[in-house]
């Protein structure tokens, strides 16, 4: 393949046109990497199991490039299973060959087989992540992605004198493949962790692990970058730095207003970057450790209760004490149902919106939507399945429960393969009501399986309103997550969404910008985007047993009028179905 970088043996002319025929930036950085799927053995809380991995390691490895440049990676699966990855927060413009969701962009990469995927960094700039899209693998199967600014630019902040990785996870004792067939079969309720995770590591108040726990080392004085990122399945957290503030300078890949707090909230999906000023250890006499704390955040009206128990990790001061052992200065995080500080953290966020990252929020709609999350219920053989009264659980979207097909969405499109999917995704729910009404809304309750999409004119403008419902007395908080596209997140509230007056306090200022969005428990959100990437977009809750369950739609966006609005063909090698 040729790349940009050779284009100085040729004639400028012909480079230039190369570039835009291979859809590379001429100027761009071009970075080869090499994923190998395969199962490695780990101990955690007493338990030695194998789980799938990327080149051994859990977490896996760290993408790192700047802003404009381009990774290839080369996939190897050498597991156990079929499977695919994701660049999460990654616009891939043009290209959703590259996106990776299970049936959705892609059929899965089959054992033995492997798959070059490309990624693309135009405007994103920041923290973001990678994960498998298939199943519930992407329980061992993530890692950081980590993108500075270009060449000749720097941080909109003070350059940090170190930079540390943490990502918040789960671990099962259990197989984590058991623990999704058990669930798919059966139709109930999925196993919850065993243990949250920072780094891989329980961390020190669960069995086996205080010898193993992440450490931070610092230096009094010095400002430190966290980049903080949720992979859980699962769980939202409230994250802390004991004795310490932290100042939140992006989220998803995008930079913030700088945002100081004594702790933040994370849903699952998201990125957070904090600035931590180590400014704590004072003489000899001072503590030198302290707790890095994250403790579940779920407020749902009713529903199994997540597992309470917090993961840590340790801030630790360079000095010449020599007696590490020192219990570290712990801290209290909000309840775990404290509703309100999750609220008043969000609320919070606003985008760097400058002359150098302008917040370019659209002031008119050409798509309005009203989507309401539902968790449901399904009909069963005989009432034979595990959810109630012999039901199956489900969950949907507008009160459609999405069906992943058997051949990949992307591939019937662009090869208009007919049969696979049906254009009817309705742009608001079948029947208003109040949706956080505590009775139990009977009516609603079973859903019906199918794969509707919806269709987006290229540039168009999209407002979405989503709405938290109550169909099955199951309130929660639904990380939403889009791909190819950020999004401004112009508001949110408490309750039924009211169309005359909560569109008055709607910021179109510098609203955050960002790609999931945690719907609060019994409240609604709106966010609004330019649909300007054409092709084959996914769109689900980022709980991955809602996902499963149906809480999902594609959208589709079709080209426009030129070549740089038109969608890439597909790779050669992009694996069968």
């Amino acid at each position: 393949m040729v790349f940009c970088k050779l284009f100085s043996l040729w004639p400028i002319a012909v480079g230039l046109m190369l570039c835009c025929l291979l859809s590379i930036p001429c100027g761009a950085k071009i970075h080869h990497r090499t994923f190998v799927i395969q199962e490695a053995t780990y101990t955690r809380l007493c338990h030695t199991k194998n789980i799938l991995t990327v080149n051994g390691s859990y977490p896996g490895p760290t993408i790192s490039a700047r802003k404009g440049d381009i990774v290839y990676v080369n996939i190897i699966n050498r597991g156990n299973k079929n499977i695919t990855i994701h660049w999460h927060g990654v616009h891939q413009p043009r290209d959703p060959w590259a996106d990776g969701p299970e049936y959705i962009t892609q059929c899965p990469i089959q054992q033995g087989s492997k798959y070059t995927q490309r990624i693309q960094f135009t405007e994103e700039e920041g923290t973001l992540w990678w994960h498998a899209h298939s199943e519930f693998d992407r329980a061992t199967v993530h890692g950081a992605i980590v993108i500075y600014p270009k060449l000749g630019t720097t941080f909109p902040f003070l350059k940090p004198h170190k930079e540390f990785t943490l990502i918040l996870g789960e671990w099962w004792n259990k197989n984590i493949t058991d623990v999704y067939e058990t669930a798919v079969v059966y139709g109930g309720q999925f196993d919850l962790s065993d243990a949250n995770t920072i780094n891989g590591q329980p961390g020190d108040f669960m069995p086996c692990s205080s010898n193993d726990t992440f450490k931070v080392q610092v230096q009094q004085g010095k400002m430190y970058l966290l980049r903080l990122i949720n992979a859980a399945m699962e769980n939202e957290f409230f994250f802390v730095v004991s004795g310490h503030n932290v100042t939140v300078v992006a989220i998803d890949g995008s930079y913030t207003k700088p945002y100081v707090n004594e702790f933040i909230m994370i849903t699952p999906g998201q990125t957070m970057d904090l600035l931590l000023w180590a400014n704590q250890y004072q003489n000899s006499s001072s503590p030198f450790r302290y707790y890095i704390i994250a403790s579940p955040f779920f407020d749902a009206s009713s529903s199994v209760p997540r597992f309470g128990n917090r993961t840590v990790a340790i801030l630790e001061y360079k000095t010449n004490n020599s007696t590490p052992s020192i219990k570290p200065v712990d801290t209290s995080t909000p309840k775990s149902n404290d509703t309100n500080a999750a609220a008043a953290f969000t609320s919070g966020l606003r985008s760097l919106a400058n002359s150098d990252d302008p917040a370019v929020v659209t002031q008119t709609v050409d798509v309005k939507m009203y989507i309401t999350l539902s968790v449901n219920e399904a009909l069963c053989p005989n009432n034979s399945c595990a959810g109630s009264n012999g039901t199956r659980f489900a969950a949907s979207l507008n009160n459609v429960s999405f069906q992943n097909p058997k051949i990949d969405v992307l591939d019937a499109y662009y090869y208009s393969i007919a049969g696979v999917y049906t254009t009817d995704f309705p742009d608001i729910p079948p029947r208003f009501f109040n949706f956080t009404d505590v009775r139990d809304q009977a009516e609603l309750k079973f859903v019906d399986k199918s794969t509707k999409v919806k269709v987006v004119e290229y540039n168009s403008t999209v407002e979405i309103v989503f709405q938290d419902t109550n169909v099955l007395d199951t309130q929660i908080n639904h990380p939403v997550h889009l791909h190819g596209y950020s999004f401004y997140v112009i508001g949110s509230g408490h309750g039924d969404f009211n169309n005359t007056t909560d569109p008055l306090s709607y910021n179109l200022v510098d609203p955050p910008y960002q790609n999931t969005l945690g719907v609060p428990t019994n409240g609604w959100a709106t966010i609004r985007f330019r649909a300007t990437n054409p092709g084959v977009w996914y769109m689900h809750c980022h709980y991955e047993t809602h996902a499963i369950w149906g809480m999902d739609v594609v959208f589709i966006v079709k080209d426009g009028n030129s070549t740089e609005a038109t969608m890439l063909p597909p790779p050669a090698d992009k694996p069968p179905c």
